[in-house]
C-alpha cells in the first residue's frame, strides 16, 4: 500500500492544489492528512472541501479545534489567534461540520498518526530528542506520523539510540529497520527555509518514505492574505518558508 501523507495546509489553497496534482501523478492508494486544514491562510473552505473529498484519514489540528471554539485563543500567538477569529467569520457550515467530526489521533495498519505527538496530540511539537524519544516510547507501531511543526523529519529509534532529524527535499528513507517517527512537513506554511509545499509518499510494502516538494504560486496566496485583512506577516513568511 502506498499512501500520500499531507499536513498543515492552513487554508493555503494554491499550495494544496499543487500537492494534490502531484499526488495524482504519483497514484497512491490513499491520502492521509495529519490536520490543521485551516488557520493562517485565506481559503479555509476550499481546503476543507478538497481534503474531505480526497483523504481517507484526516486528523484535527490545534487550529481546526481553535476555529471550532474548543481551544482557548490565549494559547495561540497573536497572529494565529487573529487568523482563527477571521476564519470563524468565513467558515461554511459544511466545513465546520467536517472539522467537528475529526480527532487529533488515529491508527491505520502498522502506523500511528498524531497531529502533535503521542504525549499531547494537539499541542506538542516534536522538535527535540526528548520529545521524539517520548513519542516512540509511548507508541508501539513501527511507524509514527506527526505534523504540527511544519518541518519534514525522519527520526529512528534503534534499540536505545536516536538518529536522523530534518529531511531535505527528495530524500528517500528506508524504514525497514528500527522504529521511525516521520513528519511530512507542511503543505501550506513550510518552516524549514524551503517555501515549496511539502508532503511524502509512504510505501508500506517496500518500507520506504519519499519526501516530496512542489512549487506553487506563493504570490497568489500572499495577495489573498492581504486582501482578507489577515496579519501581513502571514503573507511575508511564505516567501521564505519560515
Amino acid at each position: 500500500m502506498r499512501v500520500a501523507v499531507i499536513s498543515d495546509i492552513h487554508g493555503n489553497w494554491h499550495a494544496l492544489e499543487a500537492v494534490l496534482q502531484a499526488i495524482d501523478r504519483e497514484g497512491p492508494d490513499a491520502v492521509w492528512c495529519l490536520g490543521d486544514l485551516v488557520g493562517y491562510g485565506p481559503q479555509p473552505n476550499g481546503c476543507c472541501e478538497a481534503v474531505r473529498e480526497r483523504a481517507e484519514v484526516c486528523l484535527a489540528g490545534n487550529h481546526d479545534l481553535g476555529v471550532l471554539g474548543l481551544l482557548d485563543l490565549e494559547d495561540f500567538s497573536p497572529d494565529a489567534a487573529a487568523a482563527v477569529r477571521w476564519t470563524r467569520t468565513v467558515l461554511s457550515e459544511e466545513a465546520r461540520a467536517y472539522l467537528a467530526g475529526l480527532e487529533p489521533s488515529a491508527r491505520r495498519a502498522a502506523v500511528e498518526l498524531f497531529h502533535g505527538s503521542p504525549r499531547d496530540p494537539v499541542w506538542e511539537y516534536v522538535l527535540t530528542d526528548e520529545a521524539a524519544l517520548a513519542s516512540l516510547e509511548l507508541t508501539s507501531a513501527p511507524v509514527v506520523l506527526v505534523g504540527h511543526s511544519h518541518v519534514p523529519l525522519a527520526v529512528v529509534l534503534d534499540r536505545t539510540q536516536l538518529a536522523g532529524w530534518v529531511v531535505p527535499a527528495g530524500a528517500e528513507i528506508d524504514f525497514s529497520q528500527g522504529r521511525w517517527l516521520l513528519n511530512p512537513g507542511s503543505v501550506g506554511q513550510p518552516r524549514d527555509g524551503d517555501p515549496r509545499a511539502a508532503w511524502l509518499v509512504l510505501d508500506l510494502a517496500a518500507r520506504r518514505a519519499h519526501y516530496r516538494r512542489v512549487p506553487y504560486p506563493v504570490e497568489r496566496t500572499q495577495a489573498e492574505i492581504r486582501e482578507a485583512g489577515l496579519p501581513p506577516a502571514l503573507a511575508e513568511r511564505l516567501a521564505a518558508g519560515l
